[in-house]
């Protein structure tokens, strides 16, 4: 049964969203949302990221710049940038991303769900990210950027979900990087029960996206022993059918003293090895390498495949276990500083692009890992190696923020 709960939204009038709005503060670096949010006081970088209005060389970690984040949330609360809904209710978030269209529900879920594994998970978290997220919910008593779930699609979700969506939407706006998004308040008592008796029919959800926010929000529930609404944090939910993931590339700084011929050749004990080849691979169990000014198709032997094992037969996996490790001396890529990682939303050129400028010595372009993959490891309690998959379009800060 999966337990979600409406709540009385702090949003932003659709007139200043788009101003207000920002991407993730984990997907920017401190001088992107520098950038910009110069000249933009409404930018919700004021709070996520408050670290922008101190100097570069500032401790982003000090008591200060929470602070300063607190004070930057209460100003835009101050304003009316912000205002909250004066009832609980769901929402609807649609993002539309080019050809694609994903529709979620935002909602509040169980801290207790997540301690039971009934919100399922497939990734480690750092202690610092944590306890940078804890101190930021903690001084703000709110949730501002909410975690990305997904379940096993239902049709009649999507029926009941359907008149809503051709109403007049709340929110409309189309971001810098052009991606758009709608909003609908579902202020209905009669929808809001519909929606929740439709999820208690859903056994699990699963994070998708948001691992080090849900485990802070967790945090913060035990810390104040369950006052206020800490019990419940900000989450957008949305049908597995829906998800778009785009694959996490890795680059190479050395070949570990092999040259491009030595290499290929020890290619070969992993997998069939075809010149040229295309840039991205076209199935999964297949790689792509850009080595010495050309691209490679790898595709593994299949007897190396461990079928039954829902983590060591990903893609990541057996790049990791079958020539990373084992050719490159690549025994951690969580801290190996010799290899470096790239999200496919920046394409195939890029990868191409730091080879040839003679920073790294090739390039792996990886067949995306597929939700059902990412569900199956997290029915196993399995951890997925890190940079295994990049959700696009990505959720917008400031959007909704939950009051505890």
């Amino acid at each position: 049964m999966a337990i979600v709960r409406p709540f009385a939204a702090l949003r932003p009038p659709g007139s200043l969203a788009a101003k207000i709005c920002e991407l993730p503060y984990d997907v920017v670096s401190t001088e992107e949302a520098r950038l910009i949010a110069a000249g933009n006081p409404l930018s919700f970088f004021h709070v996520s990221k408050p670290e922008i209005d101190f100097p570069p060389d500032a401790d982003p970690h000090q008591a200060a710049v929470y602070s300063r984040g607190r004070n930057n949330f209460w100003h835009l609360m101050a304003i009316e940038a912000l205002h909250p809904d004066p009832h609980p209710r769901f929402y609807l978030y649609r993002q539309t991303m080019g050809s694609h269209v994903q529709l979620g529900l935002v909602a509040t879920v169980s801290c207790e769900e997540y301690q039971n594994n009934q919100i399922k998970k497939h990734e480690l978290t750092r202690p610092d990210k944590e306890d940078d997220r804890v101190r930021h919910i903690d001084i703000l008593s709110a949730q501002t950027g909410p975690v990305f779930l997904t379940y096993k699609a239902r049709p009649s979700l999507e029926n009941l979900f359907a008149p809503i969506v051709a109403s007049t939407p709340d929110v409309d706006f189309v971001a810098a990087d052009g991606i758009r998004h709608t909003t609908w308040a579902v202020s209905q008592a009669e929808d809001i029960q519909k929606i929740q008796a439709e999820f208690k029919e859903i056994p699990a959800l699963y994070i998708a996206d948001g691992h080090h926010r849900s485990a802070a929000a967790y945090r913060v529930w035990q810390n104040r022993h369950g006052g206020g609404d800490c019990a419940f944090f900000l989450s957008v939910i949305f049908p597995h059918d829906q998800m778009q993931i785009l694959p996490y590339n890795r680059v190479l700084k050395d070949l570990n003293g092999l040259d491009p011929a030595a290499f290929r050749q020890q290619l070969l004990t992993a997998g069939t090895l075809t010149s040229p080849g295309a840039p991205a691979p076209k199935t999964k169990h297949q790689v792509s390498l850009y080595l010495a000014g050309q691209w490679h198709s790898l595709i593994f032997h299949p007897h190396l495949i461990p079928a039954s094992n829902p983590v060591e037969s990903l893609d990541v996996s057996l790049l990791q276990n079958l020539v990373l490790k084992p050719l490159l001396n690549i025994t951690d890529p969580r801290t190996n500083n010799r290899i470096h990682f790239v999200g496919g939303i920046r394409g195939t050129a890029e990868l191409e692009n730091l080879v040839n400028s003679g920073k790294f010595a090739c390039a792996f372009s990886m067949y995306p890992t597929c939700i059902e993959d990412l569900m199956s490891v997290a029915d196993a309690q399995g951890i997925m190696p890190p940079k295994s998959t990049w959700f696009e379009p990505k959720l917008r800060d400031g959007l909704f923020s939950h009051m505890i």
